[in-house]
């Protein structure tokens, strides 16, 4: 059983490194796009990605409530 806990506590050590310097780059690449506007697209895809959740009505608001909720509660 130890070898399966350390094995995910390990695999959950990645994700969320993995996770971060994700978060880390998207806001990079949100300051450049406001520095050098149209240099990335970033503010464009994310405006979409938010798009698409309010097209799905409550469903959308769910999973965005539900994302925010698991990255607060991560660390």
């Amino acid at each position: 059983m130890a070898s399966i806990k350390g094995t995910f506590d390990t695999v959950g050590g990645v994700v969320g490194t993995i996770t971060d310097l994700a978060l880390r780059l998207i806001a990079a690449l949100v300051v450049v796009d406001v520095l050098f506007p149209g240099t990335t697209g970033i503010i464009e895809n994310i405006g979409q990605l938010l798009d698409q959740f309010g097209e799905n009505g409550l469903g959308g608001l769910v999973a965005v409530l539900l994302f925010m909720l698991l990255y607060k509660n991560r660390g």
